[in-house]
């Protein structure tokens, strides 16, 4: 499932520039350009990230986050042109998950997302994971499929993680990749397709018939949600 950004500043220019690089990563975005605005599109949309603008014109970001506060836990990366450290600690101290300093590369906003997004969902996974015949043990870092031991490369099972801890989410090839490497911008993003041929060899998949692991053309990659079979 691709994952929602809330971009919320005044300046045109930065929402449309930001909103460039989250899409291009594979994010679908929403903006507001205003404290007030930011919260009935917060309400509406249901965003998983919200990058707030501190410097907001009705309601300052201050203001905004203390209203999601009351009623989210959803991640909130803050932006400042500021560089005082007492504003950092108050937004921290609000529930901000993380502060990014104007100006910014957006690549590295991007980054940054990624990186907030997934620590959320690390936490939210359990130690183990089942889903139909694969039963992934995450403390013992050991996959069982129809009960025997798959015999997984790290890069594999964390791949296989990746996919398997939300069965019937699309994966893009760049959060995969970030999942595994933590960048999508040293390596090719179709390197990962190999990691994906020999998982499909290890489960016994057939490459030109998946049945567990499935391509999403233009997209990605998921793991078969079979709940419902």
């Amino acid at each position: 499932m691709t994952k929602k950004i809330l971009v919320v500043d005044d300046e045109a220019k930065i929402v449309n520039l930001v909103k460039s690089f989250l899409i291009q990563a594979g994010f679908s975005v929403v903006a507001a350009y205003d404290g007030k605005e930011a919260l009935t599109v917060f309400k509406m949309s249901s965003p998983d990230l919200i990058l707030l603008d501190l410097m907001l014109p009705d309601l300052d970001g201050y203001d905004v986050a203390r209203e999601i506060r009351k009623q989210s836990t959803v991640p909130i990366i803050m932006l400042t042109a500021r560089s005082d450290a007492e504003d950092r600690v108050v937004g921290l101290e609000l529930g901000a998950d993380d502060y990014v300093s104007k100006p910014f590369h957006p690549k590295e906003l991007v980054a940054r997302v990624r990186a907030v997004l997934r620590r959320i969902e690390d936490q939210s996974v359990p130690n183990t994971i089942q889903v139909g015949e694969l039963r992934l043990d995450l403390d013992r870092v050991e996959a069982h499929w129809q009960g025997r031991l798959l015999d997984l490369t790290p890069m594999q099972f964390q791949l296989l993680v990746t996919l398997a801890a939300h069965p019937g989410r699309v994966h893009s090839r760049e959060s995969l990749l970030d999942a595994l490497t933590g960048t999508t911008y040293a390596m090719t993003v179709r390197a990962i397709d190999p990691h994906i041929k020999n998982l499909r060899r290890k489960l016994g998949d057939d490459p030109h018939n998946p049945k567990y692991i499935l391509t999403v053309p233009s997209m990605g990659y998921k793991f078969a949600d079979r709940s419902s079979e």
